[in-house]
């Protein structure tokens, strides 16, 4: 089966080469947002995982219990106590937050922000309920600022994800990072988005993370990839483009036959006939 790549810094295809031969594996995915667009988490159900989606956005929470039903998904955010909580929603995007510093910026640089009230539960109260009895191979934290809050709501002592993705753009500050560091884990990766955490007991994975991404991965980035090669038919310039695509395609197409039917070629053939059979 191919390994289709949906994430949107190719951190699927990093955890890919930790866990290709794991058949049964589980995520909890704190701010899974959408099911596919730049999701972490879709490849490997794909190949047969399952695990835990929070999401406290209606039409991503909806979407994500329509198209995984194997998983479970939470209608929520994570964080360092039970409750209520005012939660920034952006509409259609991923930077919907719960810090109000965060929300307040995105404002000013001209987004739409709803002001939102939402369940809030704990990292620890989630993994009690629906990892108590398992392994969590991966824990994925994307949550546009509120990363140290819901870290404070984990018990790292009790459960011990293999592998930490936490959503860290370099202008952030990382006060929070002695929360991991100090429950075991270590820093092993920054790839210009995420830093990653291997457990003090995983740290065998680690050569999986000591390349970028490459070729010798074997995988495809899946339709609609920012970073594939955007084709619109309904550009008037674009549809030309693949139209004389098509006829070049088609032109040596021909050539081809044309020559697989030349006496040079059926002589060439029928020498490696007889080579083969001395």
């Amino acid at each position: 089966m191919t390994f289709i790549s949906y994430a949107q810094n190719f951190e699927d295809v990093r955890l890919w080469r930790a866990f290709r031969e794991l058949e049964d594996g589980f995520y909890i995915d704190i701010g899974a947002n959408d099911p596919n667009h730049d999701s972490v988490t879709k490849a490997f159900y794909d190949h047969g995982w399952q695990g835990v989606n929070v999401e406290p956005i209606q039409n991503y929470y909806d979407a994500l219990c329509q198209q995984r039903p194997r998983d479970t998904t939470l209608q929520c955010i994570a964080s360092d106590a039970p409750g209520e909580v005012t939660f920034y929603s952006i509409p259609d995007s991923g930077l919907s937050t719960a810090d109000p510093r965060v929300a307040q910026e995105r404002k000013d640089a001209g987004f739409e922000v709803q002001r939102l009230t939402v369940n809030a539960r704990t990292l620890t109260s989630i993994c009690e309920e629906h990892a108590v009895d398992r392994a969590i191979h991966f824990l994925k934290i994307d949550v546009e600022g509120h990363e140290e809050t819901v870290l404070r709501g984990m018990d790292f002592s009790r459960f011990r994800p293999w592998i930490i993705v936490i959503e860290t753009p370099w202008q952030r500050d990382h006060t929070w990072e002695p929360l991991v560091t100090d429950a075991g884990y270590q820093p092993i990766l920054f790839d210009g988005l995420n830093t990653w955490f291997l457990a003090d007991e995983h740290m065998n994975l680690k050569p999986a993370f000591d390349i970028p991404p490459c070729n010798l991965d074997n995988f495809q980035l899946c339709r609609g990839h920012a970073f594939a090669h955007p084709i619109d038919v309904a550009e008037p310039d674009t549809a030309q483009q693949l139209a004389n695509a098509l006829q070049r395609a088609e032109q040596a197409e021909s050539q081809l036959r044309t020559l697989q039917n030349s006496r040079t070629v059926r002589a060439v053939q029928k020498l490696h006939k007889m080579l083969r059979r001395a």
